[in-house]
């Protein structure tokens, strides 16, 4: 049987008296705003933004499918990710497992909070290790971090090796789905009304092109938004940003998403037909892996060609791998032609 999320709370964090304002304790229509020491002279910014992003939760709420009690909205996911070592996870006590290679941010979020991260590799193939991963974990491990589809590596992972690590790890499992909208498989969002543990994080950054503007999303059970919630800082999300998301979530993403997947597919095609390309491996992402014969030097020439990627050469498990994100046509276009250059041995 499933812990009760209450149990897995921080006790300060369950004891925590959220900081209020006078318009979360009024319910009603108002037209004159004497309680927060704002300027009152109107020029669209006097005003202090909804920290609860009602309007910009009931948009979101339509698009995701998922009632706006169950969305958490985020100055970028890096803020969920690190609200959730914040609300579970008490400093060099308790411990969370992640795979590797991943994100960088559980990493980082995990180092910053004082807390314990245990990593897992991940198989042949890049494939799940499930049972590692759940004999990696122990009677203080918080929370379970799976970034699917993964990066850098760009794969999904199958549905039934998730949902296995959600229904029998206790403790939380955080799927993180920022490429999601360039796999063909859906999204596991819909079972979080069953699974109180499961966190799914979105974000407006890849296929959405909103990195600018640093909004993501953590769908969650309504008592763990509601932890975040009371643990972020009020006025995390700014008035400019909400209306300028708004306006860009009208627009929709269909057009821009079948055109990456499809340079995706011209992109892997080109580069299987390189001889130093050693291996293209599957995305379910807007980027692809690649293992070089020498990624260094690629990745040099590709620099000197005003041209950059990430190199992974470093990451274990990605040793000789190049993470090339899909741009638009005409930058395909020219890193295939740089890269072709470079076989050929024509170094500007």
């Amino acid at each position: 049987m499933k812990k009760d999320i209450n149990s897995l709370v921080r006790s300060c964090i369950a004891a925590l008296t959220p900081y209020s304002t006078a318009r979360d304790e009024y319910q009603g229509e108002l037209g004159v705003f004497l309680d927060a020491n704002e300027s009152p002279y109107e020029n669209g910014y006097n005003r202090y933004p909804d920290p609860h992003q009602k309007a910009l939760k009931a948009q979101v709420s339509a698009i995701k499918g998922i009632a706006a009690e169950n969305i958490f909205i985020g100055n970028g996911s890096d803020e969920a990710i690190d609200l959730i070592f914040r609300v579970f996870c008490e400093p060099r006590q308790d411990n969370v497992v992640s795979i590797a290679p991943s994100y960088g941010m559980y990493k980082v979020a995990a180092a910053i909070n004082d807390v314990e991260i245990r990593e897992v590799q991940l198989w042949e193939e890049f494939s799940l290790p499930v049972e590692e991963l759940l004999a990696a974990t122990d009677a203080n491990t918080k929370a379970i971090f799976l970034c699917s589809p993964n990066n850098p590596t760009g794969n999904l992972f199958p549905r039934d090796e998730v949902m296995r690590l959600v229904e029998e790890f206790e403790g939380m499992v955080v799927v993180d789905e920022a490429y999601i909208d360039f796999a063909e498989a859906e999204s596991l969002r819909c079972e979080i009304a069953s699974h109180p543990n499961l966190i799914i994080l979105h974000t407006m950054s890849k296929a959405w092109a909103m990195a600018g503007l640093r909004v993501g999303l953590a769908l969650a059970d309504r008592r763990v938004v509601e932890l975040m919630s009371q643990v972020k800082y009020p006025y995390n999300i700014n008035v400019a940003t909400m209306s300028i998301v708004s306006g860009l979530l009208a627009k929709g993403i269909d057009n821009e998403v079948a055109e990456i997947k499809a340079q995706r597919a011209v992109l892997a095609e080109a580069l299987v037909g390189m001889e130093m390309v050693q291996r293209v491996y599957p995305s379910d992402a807007n980027f692809l892996l690649a293992r070089f014969d020498d990624a260094d030097a690629v990745y040099n020439h590709l620099i000197a060609d005003g041209i950059i990627v990430r190199n992974r050469n470093r990451v274990k498990g990605c040793e000789g791998c190049l993470r090339l994100t899909i741009g638009l046509p005409e930058e395909n276009e020219k890193l295939i032609k740089s890269l072709m250059r470079y076989e050929k041995g024509i170094v500007r």
